[in-house]
């Protein structure tokens, strides 16, 4: 590791000053007390880490939680079927993240006999770990020097260092990680690692940051500048396109028709309703719905049908029969089990 960074901004302070500020801080007023934290268990810190890419700690802790009641060991997750990991995930949403919990889980049974090893060039090649969590499980299982970079990080250390860069770019990805690497101490990894994060995610926040309470400040590019709001640089915005869909509704007394989805598609995997290119003409308008996915916006109508043999030559194969009880033990996409939730009461 180098510790000879050359910083961007003149008023940055070195390396070693600037870890033991950030780790100070965090012992005073940072986050202590998640329940990943409390025993610092690498399967815990695993679990919590895919958990916790796009989704809010709030939000995360009753799910992990639940989880670890479930899937109390990696040994009990790797031998568990896709189905029962995705229904488990359920309200999470991005499912993606759990097939490479339940991969990452498999792999590290069968390779590493379930231990989870410490450094993080053979944690990158678990599937579904990339260099953040890599870095991350090193230092908060482990208490061991790697580097990490987030969204929190990008922004603490866009603002810091008066980095211009939009920092989804290249070249401001590359540049740091670099600072990240030159910016780790050698003891007590953990603490310095969590305190970054939380200094991005309750002071150096995107919108109206809480200078005056950040241990930082007097040596921060963008406060000195007065250019807190000017920074991370924001990439040119985007139109997000609509797309229209259609979905059937078959419902009677004793549940609702759902079909399997195949893994090349949205929702691959889950159970939903079955989806058909054109609104059907025999049916009737039974509701609708809307999602945002990362690129585009689903609106979505769905349509009634007595019977599957009304539309049997357009409606997907594997069509079954799920009874209203058991719909709570199948992994649904969040807007579809909203929808059902809305309308189960008076399924039609």
């Amino acid at each position: 590791m180098n510790k000879a960074s050359k910083s961007l901004s003149t008023t940055a302070l070195p390396p070693s000053e600037f870890n033991q500020t950030v780790i100070r801080w965090q012992s005073e007023h940072g986050r202590n007390e998640l329940p990943w934290q409390l025993e610092q268990d690498p399967y815990h810190v695993l679990v919590s880490e895919f958990m916790l890419q796009q989704t809010q700690v709030a939000t995360v802790i009753p799910y992990f939680s639940r989880w670890l009641h479930h899937f109390p060991t990696l040994a009990t997750l790797a031998s568990a079927s896709e189905d029962e990991v995705l229904t488990q995930w359920q309200g999470l949403g991005f499912y993606r993240r759990a097939r490479n919990l339940h991969k990452a889980a498999q792999y590290l049974q069968e390779t590493y006999q379930g231990q989870i090893p410490a450094q993080p060039q053979l944690l990158q090649e678990v599937p579904g770990i990339g260099p953040y969590t890599a870095g991350a499980i090193t230092a908060f299982a482990f208490n061991q020097p790697a580097a990490l970079v987030d969204g929190n990080v990008k922004r603490v250390f866009c603002r810091y260092f008066g980095i211009e860069q939009v920092p989804t770019s290249t070249a401001a990805d590359k540049l740091i990680w670099q600072l990240a690497e030159n910016y780790y101490p050698d003891q007590d990894n953990r603490s310095y690692a969590q305190g970054l994060l939380d200094l991005g995610a309750t002071i150096c926040t995107p919108r109206k940051p809480n200078c005056i309470n950040c241990p930082l400040r007097a040596s921060c590019y963008a406060y000195q500048q007065q250019r807190v709001d000017d920074l991370p640089t924001k990439p040119p915005r985007k139109t997000t396109p609509t797309r229209p869909g259609h979905f059937i509704w078959i419902s009677n007394a004793k549940g609702i028709f759902l079909t399997q989805r195949s893994g090349d598609v949205i929702w691959p995997r889950l159970w939903s309703f079955p989806e058909v290119t054109e609104p059907p003409l025999q049916a009737a308008l039974h509701g609708h719905f809307k999602h945002t996915f990362s690129h585009y916006k689903l609106a979505a109508q769905v349509w009634q049908l007595a019977h599957p043999n009304q539309l049997a030559e357009t409606l997907p194969t594997g069509l079954e029969l799920i009874s209203w009880q058991q719909l709570k033990n199948i992994a649904l996409p969040t807007p579809i089990k909203r929808y059902l939730d809305k309308h189960q009461q008076n399924p039609g």
